[in-house]
C-alpha cells in the first residue's frame, strides 16, 4: 500500500503534531508501506537541498511563516507540484494532517485524481484565535475547518472525548487515533541530579516542571501562578520551563527567578522531564496534549484539567490530579494536593504514572490508523 501524507509540520520541527506524524510514518514503514511525505520547507532549509536518507520519500514546497508564531510555516498551496507527483506514483491513499493551504490543496487535487482521503484533527486553531486578539475569526473558522474534514472520507481525532465534540459540531465519520509515547527516551531512569543541582534545588525541594510552546494558548501563565502558589508554603521549590515561543522573552521578565533551559529534544529533553517532580499543564486548548504522557512515563506527578490526555489516563489521587476544566482555582488547589503529598505517597503517585504510560504503545496507535487508512481505501472502492 501507498500512504501520501500531507503535513503543514514535520521533524525535525519540534511539537506534538510533528512528533506523532513522524513516529506514524516510521511505523507505516515497518509495517511495509510505500510513504510519500508532502511539507513546506523548514527554516534554515534550502528548498533544494537532499533529504537526509529516510525510509520514505519526501514532496518540499515553498512555505511562509504562520501568522503570530513564525517558527511554524504554512505550505503553499503546491497544486501542480501534488498533481505531478501522485500521477507519476499514484498513492492508495492520501492523508491530510493540517488543514492549510498544502492540505486544502492536496484534498483538490485527491478529489480531481479520484483518490481516497483521509484527516486527522490535531489542533485547535479556531480556539487558538481567541489567544492572538483575532477572536473576531473564529466562527469562521470553525466552519472551515468542518467544510475541509467534511471533504475527506474520515476525520481521525486523538481522543474519543474529541471525536464525539467534533461529531456533534457537524463532523462526519469521526474516528479516534491516539498517540503513544516513547517509554524508553522517556525514562524516571535519566533523572540527573546534577541537573537537579544547576537548577539550584535543595534538600526537600521539588521542581515544578513545563515543557511546551512558551505561548498564549498554552495558559502557562496560570501555571507560573500556581507555582508561585506553591513556593509560597514550599520556598525550596523551583520551576524549570523547557521550550521556546513568542511568550518567553516576556516571560523571562516578569519572572527572572524561574530557570529557562530553552528548547530541548531527544536524551537531553528526556534528562529535564526526569530531573523534574510535577508537571504543571494548565493548557485549555489541546486535542491531546502528547506533554502529558510523556512527563508520565518520565515518572512525574502530573496537575492537568480534566480533559484530552489528562482525562484519558490521569485518575486524582492515583497517578496524579485533575482540575475542574478551566477552573484556574480548581488547577492551583490540585497543585497543592500533589505537592502536600508526603514522599512516600508522592513517589507512589510518581510510579503509577510511569505504571500507566508503559501501556501506551506506538506500536497499537500505528496499526490503529493503519486500520483506518484501509477501512477509507475500502469505503472508495465500493463507490
Amino acid at each position: 500500500m501507498r500512504l501520501a501524507l500531507v503535513t503543514e509540520t514535520f521533524p525535525p520541527e519540534v511539537n506534538g503534531v510533528s512528533m506523532t506524524l513522524g513516529r506514524l510514518c516510521y511505523g507505516l514503514v515497518e509495517l511495509g508501506w510505500q510513504v510519500q511525505v508532502a511539507r513546506p520547507v523548514q527554516s534554515q532549509e534550502e528548498i533544494d537541498e537532499p533529504s537526509a536518507v529516510k525510509p520514505f520519500e519526501e514532496v518540499v514546497v515553498p512555505g511562509v511563516p504562520l501568522p503570530g508564531y513564525s517558527a511554524l510555516r504554512m505550505g503553499e498551496p503546491a497544486i501542480f507540484s501534488l498533481r505531478r507527483a501522485w500521477r507519476e506514483k499514484r498513492p492508495d491513499i492520501v492523508h491530510v494532517a493540517t488543514e492549510g493551504p498544502l492540505g486544502l490543496a492536496a484534498i483538490f487535487v485527491a478529489r480531481r485524481l479520484g483518490l481516497p482521503i483521509s484527516s486527522t484533527f490535531h489542533t485547535n486553531f479556531d480556539q487558538y484565535s481567541g489567544h492572538y486578539q483575532i477572536g473576531f475569526i473564529r466562527r469562521f473558522a470553525s466552519a472551515y475547518l468542518r467544510t475541509v474534514h467534511n471533504w475527506t472520507g474520515c476525520t481521525l481525532a486523538p481522543t474519543r472525548q474529541m471525536a464525539d465534540e467534533l461529531a456533534t459540531n457537524g463532523y462526519r465519520n469521526t474516528g479516534v487515533l491516539s498517540r503513544g509515547v516513547d517509554t524508553k527516551l522517556f525514562d524516571p531512569a535519566r533523572r540527573d541530579e546534577a541537573l537537579r543541582r544547576e537548577w539550584g534545588v535543595g534538600p526537600g525541594g521539588r521542581v515544578c516542571l513545563y515543557v511546551g510552546r512558551v505561548a498564549r494558548e498554552k495558559n502557562i501563565d496560570l501555571a507560573v501562578r500556581a507555582y508561585e502558589a506553591l513556593r509560597d508554603r514550599h520556598p525550596e521549590d523551583v520551576m524549570v520551563i523547557v521550550g521556546a515561543g513568542p511568550e518567553l522573552k516576556a516571560l523571562r521578565q516578569s519572572y527572572p527567578e524561574i530557570r529557562y533551559a530553552g528548547m530541548r529534544s531527544g536524551e537531553a529533553l528526556a534528562r529535564h522531564y526526569a530531573s523534574g517532580d510535577v508537571f504543571l499543564f494548565a493548557s485549555v486548548t489541546e486535542t491531546f496534549g502528547n506533554v502529558v504522557t510523556e512527563a508520565m512515563a518520565s515518572g512525574l506527578a502530573v496537575c492537568s484539567f480534566d480533559y484530552a490526555a489528562g482525562r484519558q489516563y490521569i485518575r486524582s489521587g492515583v497517578n496524579g490530579q485533575l482540575a475542574r476544566f478551566a477552573d484556574e482555582q480548581d488547577f492551583m488547589d490540585q497543585a497543592e494536593a500533589l505537592r502536600s503529598l508526603d514522599d512516600e505517597a508522592f513517589a507512589a503517585v510518581r510510579q503509577a504514572a510511569r505504571l500507566t504510560a508503559e501501556g501506551i504503545s506506538w506500536e497499537a496507535v500505528t496499526r490503529s490508523f493503519e486500520d483506518s487508512l484501509r477501512t477509507v481505501i475500502a469505503k472508495y472502492s465500493k463507490l
